[in-house]
């Protein structure tokens, strides 16, 4: 009974050393999949982060761009403040995925090394004591045994020598020899009932130390174990949502940003700085001239007209164009546009010519300025030589001084020619007085004639317009109609061939890539047909089918007297 009471108590206590020992593990396993889980999501902020940033470089101004000339607008700079606050916010998640590493992997990564070798060492505690307690039940069953042995051996020897000593027949000397063995195995059972007695004592007091103390202190200290894994665990938890409430000021803030950027933009002044990029400075063309059609006379077609006898008999009605400059179609799109050119940018607008010419100006002036302060430098540098020639020679910065005022004079000679370039814009540009022009309009009543010297107001190639007086316009009697003209077809289609008021003679070679204008070489001498009205454009012709603008600055013009009716075609 005792055995098989003491068998069932350590079947017991091995059964929940197995069962702590899978739920200490099942905890293991818990903290390594929550660890995971952490580094996952540090690797999705991180990732976000990245691609954030990626987003915010993608789309931030490239430099000598187009974007860069977009900068002046307020919304442009808006979304460029939104961009730098997306980049910071992208920073910020950075961060948490920087703290979810120190702060919860890292930790939990070393704990778990702490935990194992603890949980290690408890149920080795646990099986060694284990181990103790049956080595030594097994001791005391054998002392047990041995006692139960002796006693039966001195029985047998008792009644043995008990036995001799009532057979008369058996000698004194085998009477003794059997008591002496008798008295021998008396004693040697009260030996092994002395070692049992002691054993037992000895095995109750460790049985006693073994389930009241050894194995309640292994199953706290393991209880232990695993609260304080589970309070660490409750603790990343808390780590986990206070890392991304730190930087919810900051992200608040990048918001802010990006709100305050929304709220500069400014509509009217955006607005006003497209009217001021693209304003050309060109008049608007003057009244549209009356013209009397009720006498049969060879009359002087108007170009401002928006309708003339010739549209209406040899065009369709609805194909009929008036000319009115803002709103001419540039196929080549180069009318308005500021872009490469000329030195003197005689390709653009009066006013966008004055911006780029002041433009210019102010940066050569800058330059010089800097030359001059360099120059003030190793003047300085040469006085402190020349004081003290140990420090340097003065001769030795001469050659740079000259190099210095050589760039100068270059420099001030630029700004001088952008200067005279720039008052000869700033001359042609029409006045405001000059902006409201009107004509008499003409009562034909009773009137026969109509004066045939009335002002002609023709389009240049950009949207400028000269105004050319006293010149007659011989109307062709055929027009066929399936003529063909050049690329700049749609600004002189309706107009009839011009006289030839003189000549001139290219100086420089112009591309003539605008609309409207026509391509010159160095030197080459072309017709005269229209003289420059203060835009900046003189009209040239080649022979019959060429004919268009070039810039007046580049042609020497010599103009005939008295051309008024010549036609002469080449």
């Amino acid at each position: 009974m005792v055995e098989e009471r003491m068998g069932d108590c350590w079947s017991q206590t091995k059964d929940q050393f197995d069962n702590l020992e899978k739920h200490t593990q099942w905890g293991i396993e818990f903290v390594e999949k929550y660890t995971k889980f952490v580094k996952e999501r540090s690797e999705i902020e991180t990732s976000y982060a990245k691609q954030i940033r990626n987003l915010s470089k993608k789309y931030q101004p490239k430099k000598n761009s187009k974007e860069e000339e977009e900068s002046k607008y307020t919304f442009c700079r808006a979304f460029l403040m939104t961009l730098n606050e997306l980049n910071d916010y992208a920073g910020q998640h950075e961060v948490i995925a920087e703290n979810l590493t120190t702060q919860i992997i890292a930790e939990l990564t070393r704990y778990l090394q702490e935990l194992k070798t603890e949980r290690k060492s408890h149920f080795h505690d646990g099986r060694k004591a284990q181990q103790h307690i049956e080595s030594s039940w097994k001791q005391l069953e054998a002392c047990k045994r041995r006692f139960e042995r002796d006693c039966k051996e001195a029985d047998r020897a008792q009644q043995y020598f008990e036995k001799m000593d009532a057979d008369i027949n058996v000698t004194k000397a085998d009477v003794e020899k059997a008591r002496q063995q008798a008295q021998m195995r008396h004693q040697m059972a009260t030996d092994s009932k002395g070692d049992y007695s002691s054993y037992l004592q000895k095995f109750n007091q460790e049985q006693n130390d073994h389930y009241y103390t050894i194995i309640p202190n292994i199953f706290q200290k393991l209880q232990d174990m695993e609260e304080k894994r589970i309070e660490r665990v409750g603790v990343c938890m808390k780590t986990f949502a206070e890392v991304d409430r730190q930087v919810l000021p900051i992200v608040g803030k990048c918001l802010d940003g990006m709100t305050k950027a929304a709220e500069s933009i400014e509509p009217k002044a955006d607005s006003k700085q497209v009217v001021e990029s693209y304003k050309s400075g060109f008049e608007p063309p003057g009244d549209v001239e009356f013209e009397d059609y009720g006498q049969a006379m060879k009359r002087t077609v108007s170009e401002t007209s928006l309708s003339n006898s010739r549209e209406g008999k040899e065009k369709p009605a609805g194909k009929s164009k008036g000319k009115l400059w803002p709103f001419i179609k540039n196929k080549n799109k180069l009318s308005l546009k500021l872009g490469s050119g000329p030195e003197d940018f005689s390709h653009l607008p009066p006013e966008q010519r004055r911006k780029k010419l002041q433009g210019k100006i102010d940066e050569l002036n800058k330059d010089i300025q800097k030359e001059m302060d360099q120059r003030d430098a190793l003047t300085k540098m040469k006085d402190v030589y020349v004081k003290n020639p140990q420090m340097g020679d003065p001769a030795s910065v001469d050659p740079r001084l000259a190099e210095i005022s050589q760039n100068i004079e270059k420099l001030r000679f630029e700004v001088q020619k952008f200067e005279g370039w720039l008052a000869e814009v700033e001359e042609r540009m029409p006045s405001k007085s000059d902006t409201h022009r009107r004509s008499g309009l003409f009562e034909t009543q009773n009137n026969t004639t109509v004066s045939n010297n009335c002002a002609q107001d023709r389009e240049s190639p950009d949207g400028s317009y000269t105004e050319e007086q006293n010149s007659e316009v011989q109307v062709k009697a055929n027009i066929n109609p399936t003529t063909t003209t050049p690329e700049f077809d749609d600004e002189f289609d309706d107009e009839e061939t011009l006289p030839t008021i003189g000549t001139c003679k290219a100086l420089y070679p112009f591309e003539g890539h605008n609309e409207g204008t026509i391509s010159v070489s160095e030197g080459e001498l072309l017709y005269v047909i229209e003289e420059d009205k203060g835009d900046g454009w003189t009209r040239v012709r080649r022979n019959e089918d060429e004919e268009g603008y070039v810039p007046t600055s580049y042609v020497e013009v010599l103009l005939e007297p008295n051309a008024k009716g010549a036609m002469t075609y080449i």
